[in-house]
């Protein structure tokens, strides 16, 4: 198993620094950050921008994954976001993994000025994005779209990514269109739990194994292998983080990976919650099974599939 750390954008680079440094000295295999622009019941206090903040995480490290986890269609378009997915790639030489979904009702949705979209607006917007912004990736030199939502005309990214055919995808998914979309374009799959409540011991462990079952199935649909499929596991919002020792930590890891579960991701612990908790404890807890050692080399996403692109 391989395990990672979100770290909230709340401090400024000179704070914040340290911790992405010493995450990367503690042996994760990854770190991510939350690509909002406010976020719940932190709305009123400092929040950086995601995408700088990794930038100045991969020019201060030199052996993590980076993430964004998990960026969406409220408030990015998929042109302006592939350009700064190339830039942020050569910038991590090729350290990068992108969490996509399909996004909440929260702040993001509202604050450029337009009312909510409806679930299924939201669903269709989420299928789009993702299609338009695999096409742009993998085709620097130039890429057109035409979609309901989104259009791309000869769009450039050159030189493209560093990681080919291009960088890889972590698709957030609970439900079968969003399973579907990351059986399709994810390298990986992104799991929070039930997103409705809490919930710990079997219970949690229940609903992990039940919703990769329907990554299973939405492999098998497209005749793709499900073992080539990463499942990721964050915990914290809604699924026990298991970091009031060593010892639970070890347990809930190794429940964990009994399940299937190929990577599991904690948060840096805060002063006050969220995420409140002793650094101390927390070092201790992740030093219990993460060793240090080089990240994991990332499967081929393969052929693309058919997009939408119109004739020129």
């Amino acid at each position: 198993m391989r395990y990672g750390v979100v770290i909230l954008p709340e401090a400024r680079w000179t704070e914040s620094r340290e911790r992405w440094r010493r995450a990367d000295q503690l042996g994760f295999d990854h770190a991510w950050t939350y690509d909002h622009l406010a976020w719940r019941s932190l709305r009123d206090g400092p929040w950086m921008a995601a995408v700088p903040t990794l930038c100045a995480a991969a020019l201060s490290t030199g052996r993590l994954r980076l993430g964004l986890l998990v960026a969406s269609p409220n408030f990015r378009h998929p042109v302006a976001f592939a350009k700064e997915l190339v830039t942020l790639d050569d910038l991590c030489d090729g350290r990068l993994t992108v969490g996509i979904g399909a996004g909440g009702t929260g702040w993001d949705a509202s604050v450029l000025g337009a009312e909510p979209w409806s679930p299924t607006e939201r669903a269709d917007r989420f299928a789009e994005f993702v299609e338009l912004l695999d096409l742009l990736l993998r085709e620097p030199a130039g890429a057109s779209f035409r979609g309901r939502f989104y259009a791309a005309d000869d769009a450039r990214n050159l030189p493209g990514c560093r990681q080919q055919p291009r960088l890889p995808f972590a698709v957030a998914a609970t439900g079968a269109r969003g399973m579907a979309l990351a059986a399709t374009y994810g390298q990986a799959w992104v799991t929070i739990g039930d997103p409705r409540r809490r919930l710990e011991g079997e219970a949690a462990m229940a609903v992990v194994r039940r919703q990769m079952s329907l990554v299973d199935d939405a492999c098998a649909a497209i005749g793709r292998d499900p073992t080539s499929i990463d499942r990721l596991v964050v915990t914290g919002p809604n699924l026990a983080q298991g970091l009031d020792s060593p010892e639970a930590f070890v347990d809930l890891a190794g429940r964990y990976d009994e399940i299937g579960v190929s990577d599991l991701i904690v948060h840096w612990p805060r002063a006050a919650e969220p995420y409140a908790g002793d650094l101390a404890r927390f070092e201790a807890a992740i030093e219990a099974v993460v060793v240090s050692h080089p990240p994991p080399v990332t499967p081929d996403p393969g052929e693309p599939p058919r997009s939408r692109r119109t004739d020129r």
